[in-house]
């Protein structure tokens, strides 16, 4: 028996049987390796946990409805035995008969695809699909496609000029509204703050009847942070600065001697010797 011609009897049943799942083919072709290892000959013996093993079946309920199905589908006639010691007997069908003579044709009636430009091969199977198939690419029908998308592009070339005027405009105007936002950002950080001396800001706390230490604290603290107010934003006016610096500075007054430790909360002449 030719088993190519076989399998390919068994492939051209199952395409028109749409009531068998991949469960069956497994079953099936682990059925035929039995069958082929026996030479082709029936029946065969099998047994249950190789036939599951090598169809890759794990369930026992759908190995019997599987082999039960392939047995009324006329796939394969299966007798159980019914003996644990025993195995079943099961008898394949020779479906290489059932194939359709294939009809040679000639190379010149070749089948092409219409609006495709592909060319079909001559031989076919039984069920009418091609075994093989030749994809020759029309170079005619490109051509005439590139030339066709040139002719359109022709039709209409004063609307792609129009658009494209419109896209460099618009990229024209990002870029100056860009420029110009730079441009607003430097001058307002080179001449947000003119810097003050150490000389005009001890003037300024002078006539303010502040210690000239305060002054050089203030100096102090906004040169080593560039003149930002928030260490973010540049001062625009250090006198108004120096005057939020001198509210606080009033606020957070400390003693005269700083190291000197507070008094509890109690009376400065308590007596000691009193019980509590």
């Amino acid at each position: 028996m030719n088993y190519i011609k076989h399998l390919t009897g068994f492939f051209d049943r199952i395409v028109q049987d749409r009531s068998l799942n991949p469960t069956h083919i497994s079953l099936y072709i682990a059925l035929f390796q039995f069958w082929n290892v026996n030479r082709f000959k029936n029946p065969i013996s099998i047994t249950r946990d190789e036939v599951m093993r090598i169809s890759k079946i794990c369930s026992k309920a759908t190995y019997h409805k599987c082999m039960r199905e392939l047995n009324d589908k006329g796939y394969v006639k299966y007798e159980p035995s019914f003996n644990p010691f025993k195995g079943s007997m099961v008898i394949l069908f020779n479906f290489s008969e059932d194939l359709k003579p294939v009809q040679k044709r000639a190379s010149n009636s070749e089948k092409i695809l219409p609006n495709t430009g592909q060319v079909l091969n001559k031989q076919e199977t039984s069920s009418g699909t091609s075994t093989e198939q030749a994809l020759v690419p029309s170079i005619n029908n490109i051509n005439k496609t590139n030339i066709s998308n040139r002719l359109n592009l022709g039709e209409q070339p004063q609307n792609f000029k129009n658009e494209d005027l419109i896209f460099k405009n618009e990229i024209v105007e990002e870029k100056e509204k860009s420029s110009a936002k730079k441009e607003k950002v430097s001058f307002v950080t080179s001449s947000a703050v003119e810097k003050p001396t150490i000389e005009n800001v001890k003037s300024y706390f002078q006539q303010q009847n502040f210690p000239e230490l305060e002054a050089q604290k203030f100096f102090n603290y906004f040169s080593s942070n560039g003149w930002l107010v928030g260490g973010k934003t540049a001062m625009v006016d250090w006198t108004a600065a120096a005057q939020n610096w001198m509210l606080n500075a009033n606020k957070f007054g400390t003693n005269e001697n700083p190291n000197r430790a507070k008094h509890l909360n109690t009376s400065t002449e308590k007596n000691y010797a009193e019980p509590l």
